[in-house]
């Protein structure tokens, strides 16, 4: 795995992570270019831009998303471990989101550089600049 590197793109508006009751209904601010739904018996999540966010709805803000260009085969083995234990190893908290096509890593805006730096020193490049405030 340590030769293997990525481009990385990063996405151009700030993310919120939301948390909902588990029998709450899609609610209509989850919109906007990126967003994800994801439902178990615990809870409603929802990672969407945070301008859309009514600020009574429990959530951590000011997220920064970057995502492998093209696609990861899902018979990879190792690659988001070898990403996290990068970010792990430069002391920065990970949310992951995983599609059908590739995974987008979110960090907070302020470790966003140090995400950046720690990826960058195993080869990974990025294209994109994080979102202002």
């Amino acid at each position: 795995m340590g030769a293997l590197t990525f481009e990385f793109a990063v996405y151009g508006e700030r993310l919120a992570i939301c948390r909902l009751p588990a029998e709450a209904a899609l609610p209509p601010w989850a919109q906007g270019g990126f967003v994800t739904v994801s439902r178990t018996a615990q809870e409603l999540s929802v990672v969407c831009a945070q301008r859309h966010v009514p600020a009574a709805v429990q959530q951590e803000r000011d997220k920064v998303a970057f995502g492998i260009v093209g696609v990861v085969p899902m018979t990879s083995v190792g690659i988001l471990a070898a990403l996290c234990r990068a970010l792990a190893d430069a002391a920065v908290p990970v949310f992951v989101i995983s599609t059908y096509d590739t995974d987008w890593l979110l960090v907070s805006a302020e470790r966003f550089a140090a995400a950046q730096a720690a990826l960058s020193a195993q080869g990974h490049r990025f294209v994109g600049a994080p979102p202002s405030a």
